[in-house]
């Protein structure tokens, strides 16, 4: 909805300077001179003059470059905290028309360990960001708090105990998707969603690295090509309930 509204007031703060600068601006100024005074703008256009490359600048930054976002939710405990503010490349998985989402540019795909944000698929206006475990082809189980990726286990290495808050202890462990080495948190006491899927092409399988508190693909299955947004990369800044400053700068991986 916000790319809508920049969108909207890129068009119409543009059209109001295009329009006067074009058929008006010219007259004004030769009748200001006429009547020997100096020229002047009605509200609107000075207004519109004044914002459009303003947000034109904002709507290409944010629609193709990179785009922020606030993590709302610990599903992506240890790696992204609640509060974390992040930016996301638009680029990274191909050049999309904003407001559209459509593709046009084919620049590259998400990669097996890669921290996504998309439109969650069963409610396209929801963002929604995850860590993508399963490629198209790849056939994906989780089975008693291991991830398989087509027959292998991934394997977890023990690095202590993690403590959420409303959730209780954790153990914090070291996953190692052959890609990329992550970190993880596993209740032991949690349900466990034990499943098997084989990732169709133009989609992917994504778990959030909070495994046991994470609404993830083995709930709702798949995250279509179409509903990639981009691929979070970097934390700008930490707030919840007061600064986190030792989090600013932090790359994600």
């Amino acid at each position: 909805m916000f790319s809508l509204f920049l969108f909207i007031l890129v068009v119409v703060s543009g059209v109001i300077w295009a329009v006067d600068h074009f058929l008006y601006e010219k007259k004004r100024i030769e009748t200001a001179k006429l009547n020997n005074r100096a020229p002047v703008e009605p509200v609107a256009v000075e207004y519109a003059r004044f914002l459009f490359p303003v947000v034109l600048i904002v709507f290409v930054l944010r629609g193709f470059i990179a785009e922020p976002f606030r993590i709302p939710s610990g599903s992506m405990l240890p790696t992204l905290e609640i509060g974390d503010f992040i930016l996301v490349s638009k680029f990274s998985y191909g050049v999309r028309l904003p407001v559209i989402n459509k593709k046009i540019v084919e620049l590259g795909t998400p990669q097996r360990g890669d921290v996504i944000v998309f439109r969650y698929p069963e409610d396209p206006s929801v963002d929604y960001i995850k860590r993508v475990i399963g490629v198209p082809g790849d056939k994906i189980a989780y089975d008693d708090k291991t991830v398989y990726i087509n027959g292998k286990p991934q394997q977890q290495k023990i690095i202590g105990e993690y403590f959420v808050e409303n959730h209780g202890m954790h153990s914090r462990r070291g996953e190692d998707l052959g890609t990329i080495q992550h970190d993880i948190l596993i209740n032991q006491r949690g349900r466990v969603e034990n499943g098997v899927w084989v990732v169709p092409p133009g989609h992917y399988f994504v778990l959030g690295d909070n495994r046991d508190n994470s609404r993830d693909s083995r709930y709702w299955n798949f995250v279509p090509d179409e509903n990639l947004v981009g691929k979070a990369f970097f934390i700008w800044m930490h707030w919840n309930g007061g600064p986190g400053f030792g989090r600013i700068g932090t790359v994600i991986k």
